[in-house]
């Protein structure tokens, strides 16, 4: 297939990382080793577009250079990795439309609440406009599906699993050995926790990991809690890890994402809380790795994480079964082994990204043989 890529939020080679920027990067990249013909149509960000002019004044120049580029390649269809009303799609439906191409969405979001705000409306409409435009809306949250349901007919809605590349995270019994010894561990339950160091949900979360496992210090449990990550707040969270765990935390800095499976393979326990997480890809990595989780259960880390299977979730208003999840996974070497090999395997199972986007490819395949079909 010859397919035109278009990622409205942050473009590929964006620098600053996310969860999201890695499922549009392998998206990408799982469509190109598959031997299809991706072209990234642009990287104009439509962040807050509809409130920035000149922005906008740049959007209209944009399809036009596109259009042409289109004719001139004749793609098969159009695909856009998320569209929601911070970032509408506003370059693939009309681009697909007057180059005649099937137009797909991949993780489009569905939030009704945003009408009632008249900062989002802007976004809610131009985000709807393109859902509807779609030929077909994949998307990997079940809440996100939920959502969309309301606006689209199911033939025009297909839920495809989020995943990692399980051989990229597996255990590395050298790198627990080496690494467990720089950082003498002894008799320690290492904690690991990994975000990027940025004001706001990201921080909260870190530092709710850091009172919990302060609170268990104080109880006289023995812990080491390791920190990935790096970001404007590292002063922030590097001081109050100091004041509320002394000797028993480390710092790490950023980790190279295809590193860090040597970091989850020294650890004993993943606990991050991913307040307003729409996923999280930690929570596959980590799993992958043979880790079990600690986290919230309100937001993205359902999506990856079985409770009582692959580890503990507990509700974001009750903060202190957080830090009874961890000490439950702390007090029971046993039930850290059990729900670290389900963790592994259930990755493996349900969260191969290779084997999901098969089943994506396989659905745009036909989409592009019907491209011919009139749209919605």
């Amino acid at each position: 297939m010859k397919l035109t890529f278009y990622m409205p939020l942050k473009p590929p080679d964006h620098l600053n990382p996310s969860g999201d920027l890695i499922i549009g990067r392998e998206l990408h990249d799982a469509l190109h080793t598959g031997g299809h013909d991706i072209t990234l149509a642009s990287s104009l960000r439509s962040r807050w577009i509809y409130w920035k002019p000149l922005t906008l004044a740049r959007m209209l120049a944009e399809r036009r250079r596109v259009i042409t580029a289109m004719h001139r390649e004749d793609p098969d269809l159009w695909l856009t990795y998320h569209s929601y009303y911070k970032a509408p799609d506003m370059l693939g439906p009309y681009c697909s439309r007057r180059a005649r191409v099937p137009y797909v969405i991949f993780q489009g979001i569905y939030s009704t609440k945003r009408k009632r705000n008249l900062k989002t409306l802007p976004g809610f409409l131009l985000n709807r406009n393109a859902l509807v435009q779609a030929r077909m809306v994949f998307t990997n949250k079940r809440r996100d599906e939920q959502n969309l349901s309301r606006l689209l007919p199911a033939e025009r809605l297909l839920y495809i699993a989020p995943g990692v590349r399980p051989e990229e995270f597996t255990f590395d019994r050298a790198a627990r050995t080496a690494l467990r010894d720089t950082w003498r561990v002894d008799d320690r339950v290492v904690i690991l926790t990994a975000a990027m160091f940025r004001p706001g949900v990201k921080t909260d979360g870190l530092l709710q990991v850091i009172a919990s496992c302060a609170a268990l210090l104080q109880a006289g449990k023995r812990l080491l809690l390791v920190i990935a990550g790096d970001g404007r707040n590292r002063a922030v969270i590097e001081e109050q890890a100091r004041q509320r765990l002394g000797t028993h935390f480390l710092l790490l800095g950023k980790i190279p994402r295809l590193e860090l499976y040597r970091y989850y393979s020294a650890a004993d326990i993943f606990a991050f809380p991913g307040i307003q997480e729409s996923l999280g890809m930690v929570y596959l990595e980590a799993q992958s790795a043979g880790l079990p989780v600690a986290a919230f259960q309100d937001w993205g880390a359902r999506e990856a994480v079985v409770d009582g299977r692959t580890g503990i979730l507990s509700p974001a208003a009750a903060p202190d079964r957080f830090t009874g999840a961890i000490e439950t996974l702390l007090d029971n070497a046993e039930l850290r082994r059990k729900l670290g090999n389900e963790a592994r395997n259930h990755i493996r199972t349900n969260h191969d990204s290779t084997v999901n986007y098969g089943r994506l490819v396989q659905s745009l395949a036909g989409i592009a043989r019907n491209r011919a079909l009139p749209g919605p």
